[in-house]
């Protein structure tokens, strides 16, 4: 063995403890060697190193150097492309709003698909869904599509149904649907599965040179974050495509230009053998396919998310939500995956998909066992709890993998929909954990943009990262404490990925993942957190960032 790097720094957070403390990191090849005082890390690679000369040294003083981020959810291609010159991104203020900026942008790009990602129509003034007039005016010849800031809904200009091929007389596909006015028109926006389904054809817009170089700047953006590892999860359009993008993965891995690792979680449908050929394709360190996904609902904010009890504001008699995917299937698909011992992740966000899931893989783990060691089933987004279900998690063996910047996307929306009983058991982080439930960090992104110290922030003070709203925090009870945040985002969200062995904490044998920050996000001032800057990033000890 030969020690290549040495990082040093009076303020190492290891993972395994609740503060940082002097240490020295050596690093051999990809992995670490040696984690201790400095001393005797020093002593150890002089002895290591005797006859294969000295390593490389980076002292990076009292910058705060911790296991790297690992984003646990995420959705690669559309992160990519949104993040891109090929299209903009924006909340807006309103749908006039929101039209003005696509005149801006469409300026800068002549030719071809109109596209945008963020809308949240409940943050607008007025709080009302746009139609496709608007965009009309504006772009009579050019196709225009904007994707919803939660990433469940189209809005489409008339030009756009036409490319697409929809009229008055289409039928949208299971657990989807289209808006129409009252006299059966489209009205242009197009929800869940539906609007799903659409995507492949707009993004086919781009070309493989395009993706491809949407995927490098993307790469960038998550070192410039701290983030070393994340899981692309799918955004399924339809059987058998769901933007999982592994060929770009594998293109840039074999060029050495894959600055993160990368997790893929295909569709879990009938046919298993695209999981299965990735799977046993992908075995490196840097690029694997651990398990699927699936849609079980869809948001509160839109009444598409599926509770028990009709939604406080309903709209209709026994306004529930519903399933995407009738409860008799999921159960055929998870129960079929354990019995070949894979994982499943479900986005699960009303309290009714949360039950049925965890009856689910309460089903799947007594016909078959818990999975192999390693692989967690996990539940994704996990909004609003039955108090029953909080602790069923843990002894099910079921991570939380949640997005604590979502908490504040909607002010008083969760109120609205589901009424102050319910909302006490949103996002219960403190109570979670409380209850021994293992917690995986990440962003949902595009939902909302791969920011790691607004990932942090958002967990830690439980308000919003632009507003800093409300004064005290959302639930506050619910706060967690900064080194149970860090884990989060690190060794929970490699519990999700099937790599707690390799990945989210800084022990020898562990994969050389690091961050190195310019403030101690563990005793700095909470107004702080977010004026942390990421100084460098390493993945498998080579430097992927720095600043």
């Amino acid at each position: 063995m030969h020690i290549d790097l040495v990082i040093e720094s009076s303020r190492v957070f290891t993972g395994t403890a609740v503060v940082a403390t002097p240490s020295a990191i050596a690093i051999a090849g990809d992995r670490i060697a040696a984690v201790g005082p400095h001393e005797d890390v020093s002593a150890f690679v002089r002895e290591t190193n005797s006859k294969t000369g000295a390593p490389e040294v980076r002292d990076f003083g009292d910058a705060l150097v911790l296991p790297g981020f690992h984003d646990s959810h995420l959705h690669f291609f559309h992160s990519a492309i949104y993040s891109s010159p090929f299209a903009t991104t924006f909340v807006g203020k309103s749908e006039a709003d929101c039209v003005a900026r696509m005149r801006a942008s469409a300026a800068g790009r002549p030719d071809g698909w109109l596209l945008a990602q963020g809308w949240r129509e409940y943050r607008w003034n007025p709080p009302i869904m746009p139609t496709k007039h608007s965009l009309d005016e504006a772009f009579p010849d050019r196709p225009a599509a904007l994707y919803s800031g939660d990433a469940h809904t189209l809005w489409l200009n008339s030009t756009a149904l036409h490319e697409l091929g929809l009229t008055c007389d289409s039928v949208p596909p299971s657990g989807g649907s289209y808006d129409r006015f009252e006299d059966g028109e489209l009205t242009g926006i197009v929800r869940e599965a539906a609007a799903m389904a659409l995507m492949p054809r707009i993004m086919g817009a781009f070309s493989d040179a395009e993706v491809t170089d949407a995927y490098r700047g993307f790469f960038s953006t998550l070192a410039r974050n701290g983030v070393t590892s994340v899981c692309d999860l799918s955004l399924m359009a339809h059987p058998g495509l769901d933007f999982i993008r592994d060929d770009i993965h594998a293109r840039l891995l074999a060029s050495g230009e894959l600055t993160a690792r990368v997790h893929l979680f295909p569709t879990l449908l009938d046919d298993m053998r695209r999981f299965e050929n990735m799977r046993e394709k992908y075995t490196g360190p840097s690029l694997q396919a651990p398990g699927f996904k699936q849609f079980f609902d869809g948001v509160s904010s839109q009444h598409t998310a599926w509770v028990t009890k009709p939604y406080s504001n309903a709209r209709f008699p026994e306004d529930c939500g519903r399933p995407t995917v009738d409860v008799a299937t999921m159960r055929e698909y998870v129960l079929a995956a354990a019995a070949k011992g894979y994982p499943v992740r479900i986005h699960t966000i009303g309290d009714a998909a949360i039950h049925a899931a965890l009856d689910i893989f309460e089903e799947a783990r007594t016909a078959y066992g818990p999975l192999p060691e390693g692989r967690r089933n996990c539940l994704e987004h996990v909004e609003n709890f039955l108090p029953e279900d909080i602790e069923r998690l843990a002894q099910l063996q079921v991570v939380a993998a949640v997005q604590p910047p979502h908490m504040t996307l909607d002010p008083g929306g969760p109120e609205h929909d589901l009424g102050s009983e319910r909302v006490r058991l949103m996002w219960p982080f403190r109570t979670l954990l409380d209850a021994r439930t293992v917690l995986a960090f990440g962003t949902d992104s595009p939902v909302v943009d791969v920011n790691s110290m607004d990932v942090l922030y958002a967990a830690i003070a439980r308000q919003d990262p632009a507003t800093h709203d409300p004064a005290g925090g959302w639930l506050p009870e619910e706060r967690i404490g900064r080194a149970e945040a860090l884990r989060a985002y690190t060794q929970g969200s490699a519990a999700a990925a099937g790599r707690r062995r390799e990945l989210g904490t800084l022990e020898p044998g562990m994969l050389a993942d690091l961050a190195v920050l310019d403030r101690d996000v563990l005793a700095c001032g909470i107004d702080d957190i977010q004026k942390t800057r990421v100084l460098a990033t390493f993945m498998g000890g080579r430097c992927a960032f720095e600043a």
